[in-house]
């Protein structure tokens, strides 16, 4: 069995388990303009329903998530639940009569991101979400997006900038207690393997290339964390939404529109779960917490009904045929580790 967070608080609730966790993206108005007390009933309905693991970055609503998060939390007791957010951008107030890009979020606070992954932008973005959160002590700190997908031409210049400062910044502040935990959160594989390489991360959150619909992190990423005693905590394990809506709707991939192929594959995917009675988003959770290095499976919720059906799915009991009829049909890795 994979080991737990290494920073898992004693719990005086009954948590489902930090191996199952709330990303806190949605509260940011990612999807919809979520109102706060729409916000405040969704993370009622969570606590209630056993969540205690929350995620959460200030890229998210431009501070808007961490905000309502703490808001929330803030009556909780600490020892109670397990908090992690993220560093890579801080916010400024723009300059009068500029126009500020929004990115996906639909109405997120109206300050203006400043990309940083140097050892003063990490400790000024943190700081920053302290303030958000209201919390003395965040559990554990992600840098965020260092990728080539979200940094472009500018992404080994900030991948520099983390090797030679920005990973000192909260390498002190895990050596002096401040946090617990640190590593990454980004969507290749391919850089997650390269990064636990050269630095001494805990943890690796990796972004939808570990599911049930593909699994690149497979080949090299997932035994090297494994070989390194790098926890992973999965995310995107509905690839966006593709394996949750019905594939013949179509459905978001990989931040956008699905493809033919994607489509095609996850309705073969949705075909195979059928037979068995196993609904696909129940699958692509519980495969998603398979391999022995995932410690935790994150999933966003921005609609109140959905944090129910998330729990059903997460408790739901899945054949072991299941997953020996998809790597029959070639819709599974041969090689791939299921529960």
């Amino acid at each position: 069995m994979p080991t737990a967070l290494p920073i898992a608080p004693t719990l005086s609730a009954k948590p489902l388990s930090e191996r199952f966790g709330f990303g806190a993206s949605g509260l940011g108005t990612l999807t919809w303009d979520i109102p706060d007390d729409v916000a405040q009933s969704i993370l009622e309905e969570a606590w209630g329903l056993g969540f205690r693991y929350f995620d959460t970055s200030p890229l998210y609503g431009f501070g808007l998530s961490e905000l309502r998060l703490g808001r929330f939390l803030r009556d909780k007791p600490r020892a109670d639940y397990l908090v992690s957010t993220k560093v890579g951008r801080y916010f400024v107030a723009p300059k009068p009569g500029e126009t500020l890009d929004r990115g996906g979020w639909i109405r997120p606070q109206p300050l203006k991101p400043v990309l940083d992954y140097t050892y003063d932008g990490f400790m000024r973005s943190l700081e920053q979400s302290h303030n958000r959160l209201g919390v003395s002590a965040i559990d554990i700190v992600y840098i965020h997006d260092l990728d080539r997908r979200n940094l472009k031409a500018d992404f080994d210049r900030h991948y520099r900038d983390v090797l030679d400062s920005g990973f000192r910044a909260l390498d002190e502040l895990r050596r002096t207690g401040a946090v617990k935990a640190i590593g990454v959160g980004l969507n290749e594989a391919d850089v997650a393997t390269d990064f636990i390489r050269q630095v001494d991360a805990d943890l690796v959150m990796l972004a939808g290339r570990y599911t049930l619909l593909e699994q690149p992190a497979l080949d090299a990423f997932l035994p090297e964390a494994q070989k390194r005693g790098v926890g992973v905590v999965n995310v995107g394990v509905f690839n966006s939404g593709i394996l949750v809506k019905p594939p013949e709707a179509g459905g978001n991939y990989d931040y956008g529109a699905a493809p033919a192929g994607i489509i095609e594959r996850a309705r073969s995917i949705k075909l195979v779960c059928d037979e068995f009675g196993v609904d696909m988003p129940a699958a692509a959770i519980h495969f998603g917490l398979g391999h022995p290095a995932v410690r935790s499976v994150l999933v966003g919720m921005s609609r109140q009904r959905a944090v129910a059906q998330n729990v059903r799915w997460y408790q739901a009991d899945i054949p072991a045929e299941l997953w020996t009829a998809l790597k029959d049909r070639g819709l599974l890795a041969r090689n791939a580790p299921t529960p």
